[in-house]
């Protein structure tokens, strides 16, 4: 983290705070503890920043921790890419990287205990039978008919779960806590389950797998966290999270802490409905560039240090909101603004054809960044025949069109001015090429003679330049809301992708992946970190100069 990134406060660093000031805690031990059946998206962001965050300004520790109890949706090509994403926004975990899996041994122990103690038994009732008799949020559950079975009975029905001598769903492990709870999580919620499935970190050696809300308070314990944050949708799960470890023999008694998730217009954070979009092909992958995940950002061009900022501007609160996709997109504006060198790219190409030029191509050395001259400059080949904006030229145009206009002129971006003196059409009467003149002396400076030249378009030279496919992002979805649609893929924007042949200047033929460049007057992009190669160069928009998309929408 840099100096500039201030320390921020909220509720939770206030109970820190209040924690340490008193004697509760005397060290700050936090974890994220994503589970790993997709990839991470913005919304993980927001989580990484504050559990690793408070970690680092308290001087404390933070684990990364798996909560893989569900073999059967997760992958360890998810484990790494989260791996991958933690480390890529700026973070380090705290000693070795912590998985569930490893206190299944633990995990049974303890609910061995509960059943000992006549808190646990085995259930047979029917997932279906089991929805019945939990009741509603208005009328008390029933109890299971099997639910005082003895403690004797209940450890050898267990004990076969265990040896694979039971169909999945057939039986499971509930917690006998009170079926007339106003709190459902607390009517009898279940603890195990049978699932014949290859775990990824422990193979065939169980087929009984604990469920999250069992799993996760007693892993807190083991590795002493001191203070377990987590969104708001598990507020009731923090009176199962304290029952099971106040029911069980174990040291530690971390306390959870909740706060708002992270909702983002104009996209979806719910994993399953992300993993439908890959699964039916509707975007390429997890890492799409319109993907709100982590990897998909990164592709896109967003920096670790603009994600940070967007997480740390948006706060952390107890209020359910969501945030506008413009305040994370002006953060990476802010960031590239600031930091992206200077290039220059043709998107939708009209030749030029300068008349009065004779000789070689001319090598021009034009500064990365206007405001940073410590960036340095880079040569710009200048030629007889160049690339501008079909939409840099027009016939005719009032006083308020600053560029290039039939008999008038422009300056081009580092170089000379030109003045536009006849066109040529083809038979569909579309402009193929603009004749022009130059005045050679006009190179870094203005006209000898006082004529005022205001506008400046950018340009690449047609004889160098380098082909390029550029493609241009927008919104996934057409409206704000579109978890909230009856069919969430009907609202996919189809002009959520746009693909153009431009022209790039030649010194960007080596652009590193994700490398961020201003496009001078067309927006940031970066070369694509998965399809761009010197001989087929690929650029994604990350953003556009300003926030066009508030104007159409009103």
């Amino acid at each position: 983290m840099s100096e500039s990134e201030a320390r921020p406060t909220n509720f939770i660093r206030q109970i820190i705070d209040a924690d340490l000031a008193s004697g509760k805690h005397t060290s700050v031990h936090t974890r994220f503890p994503p589970e790993p059946n997709g990839y991470l998206h913005i919304g993980h962001a927001k989580s990484i920043c504050l559990n690793f965050g408070i970690a680092q300004d308290y001087q404390g520790q933070c684990n990364l921790r798996f909560d893989d109890t569900n073999p059967e949706k997760e992958d360890i090509e998810y484990v790494e890419s989260i791996k991958n994403d933690v480390n890529w926004l700026g973070f380090e975990w705290s000693g070795e990287i912590c998985y569930s899996s490893n206190y299944f041994d633990n995990l049974y122990g303890f609910a061995i205990e509960l059943i000992t103690k006549g808190l646990a038994y085995v259930d047979e009732l029917s997932p279906e039978q089991m929805r019945e008799y939990r009741g509603t949020l208005t009328e008390p559950g029933k109890h299971s008919p099997y639910r005082d079975r003895s403690v004797e009975e209940n450890l050898a029905l267990f004990d076969k779960m265990k040896n694979g001598e039971v169909e999945e769903g057939k039986m499971c492990l509930r917690a006998k806590i009170d079926m007339a709870s106003p709190f459902m999580v607390m009517r009898d919620p279940v603890i195990y389950r049978v699932r014949f499935a290859t775990h990824h970190q422990t193979g065939d050696k169980w087929c009984i797998y604990p469920m999250y809300d069992f799993t996760h308070c007693i892993s807190d314990a083991l590795e002493g966290i001191t203070h377990s944050i987590c969104t708001l949708e598990f507020m009731d799960n923090r009176r199962l999270y304290d029952w099971v470890l106040e029911n069980i023999t174990i040291d530690c008694q971390p306390h959870q802490y909740e706060f708002s998730r992270l909702n983002l217009e104009y996209t979806v954070m719910s994993k399953r409905k992300l993993n439908q979009l890959v699964t039916e092909n509707l975007v390429s992958g997890w890492n799409d560039p319109r993907m709100p995940t982590i990897s998909g950002l990164r592709r896109r061009g967003f920096t670790s240090a603009s994600i940070r900022e967007f997480c740390k501007r948006i706060g952390v609160t107890k209020q359910d909101n969501t945030i506008e996709m413009s305040s994370l997109e002006s953060c990476i504006r802010d960031d590239l603004n600031e930091n992206a060198p200077r290039a220059m790219a043709v998107l939708d190409p009209v030749k030029v054809v300068i008349e009065n030029f004779d000789g070689e191509a001319e090598i021009l050395n034009v500064a990365n960044h206007p405001n940073k001259p410590e960036m340095g400059t880079r040569e710009v080949p200048f030629t007889r025949e160049l690339f501008i904006e079909r939409e840099d030229f027009r016939e005719e145009a009032n006083k308020k069109y600053k560029r290039l206009v039939l008999g008038k002129e422009v300056r081009l971006r580092g170089a000379y001015v030109i003045k536009a003196e006849r066109i040529e059409k083809d038979e569909e009467g579309n402009i193929t090429t603009i004749f022009c003149s130059y005045d050679n002396e006009t190179l870094g400076q203005n006209p000898a003679d006082g004529r005022k030249v205001k506008g400046v378009i950018h340009w690449v030279s047609a004889q160098v330049g380098i082909p390029a496919e550029i493609r241009l992002y927008d919104r996934l979805f057409t409206v704000p809301n579109p978890g909230a649609a009856d069919d969430f893929v009907s609202v996919i924007n189809p002009e959520s992708l746009t693909t153009m042949q431009g022209v790039v200047e030649p010194s960007l033929v080596e652009a590193e992946a994700e490398k961020a460049f201003q496009f001078e007057r067309m927006g940031y992009f970066c070369a694509d970190s998965k399809d761009s190669t010197t001989d087929s160069l690929v650029f994604n928009r990350t953003v556009g100069l300003r926030d066009t998309w508030a104007k159409i929408g009103d």
